[in-house]
């Protein structure tokens, strides 16, 4: 079994207990992210743009976070070099931004690759086209029965898992994991990963995949 990693201080990028000074910036937060997903679009590094719409990289990531109020100029610039109308870059200023609540006993059962009897797949919710350019799809893993060969998935993105009950060996590439309650495993799904063992039935864990969205 593979020891487990705990990632450093300096490994963690924000701090999930913060509250941001409050701005009224909701334009400049707007624009910043149409900006980014524009860029990301079109395969462009920060530095391609900020060179184009000449632009430093430090000013370019400022308007890229709502830091920095950009003059119409230099909207323009940076509509110029991205090559769309410069009202685009204020189409998500009135957009709604969006929210699922899935009650519990209410997530929707799913068909997976591999998906057979003992083993049920509840999806938690969805969330597909957005200005972050990532769908989330959580699901709800049920594990009730033991089997002679258990499935494995390859698909792209991320995946977290969170182990509620039970206790299983997970692999994942060429290594196995041991998940019991409270245990965690994040990972790259490119690599063949799924359940290798069921040790302690019945199991529950909590699977959550992210993964760019297709334009």
């Amino acid at each position: 079994m593979a020891a487990k990693a705990t990632p450093s201080e300096t490994d963690l990028k924000q701090d999930p207990h913060a509250v941001p000074e409050f701005r009224d910036n909701n334009l400049e937060m707007a624009i910043g992210r149409q900006v980014r997903a524009l860029r990301l679009h079109q395969r462009m590094t920060g530095a391609d743009l900020a060179a184009l719409a000449d632009l430093s990289v430090g000013s370019l990531s400022k308007i890229e976070n709502g830091h920095m109020s950009a003059s119409l100029s230099t909207l323009q610039a940076l509509a110029d070099a991205l090559r769309v109308p410069f009202v685009q870059l204020f189409a998500g200023f009135a957009e709604e931004r969006g929210a699922m609540h899935v009650k519990a006993g209410t997530g929707a059962p799913i068909d997976r690759a591999g998906t057979r009897a003992g083993h049920q797949y509840n999806l938690l919710g969805h969330i597909g086209s957005n200005a972050s350019g990532v769908v989330v799809e959580p699901y709800l893993i049920t594990l009730t029965d033991q089997t002679d060969r258990f499935p494995t998935f390859q698909h792209a993105g991320i995946e977290f898992l969170y182990m509620l009950d039970g206790r299983i060996d997970y692999r994942h590439g060429s290594r196995t994991y041991t998940l019991e309650p409270g245990d965690s495993l994040i990972f790259d799904s490119d690599a063949p990963h799924g359940p290798e063992a069921l040790v302690q039935l019945p199991a529950r864990y909590l699977s959550v995949i992210t993964y760019p969205q297709e334009n």
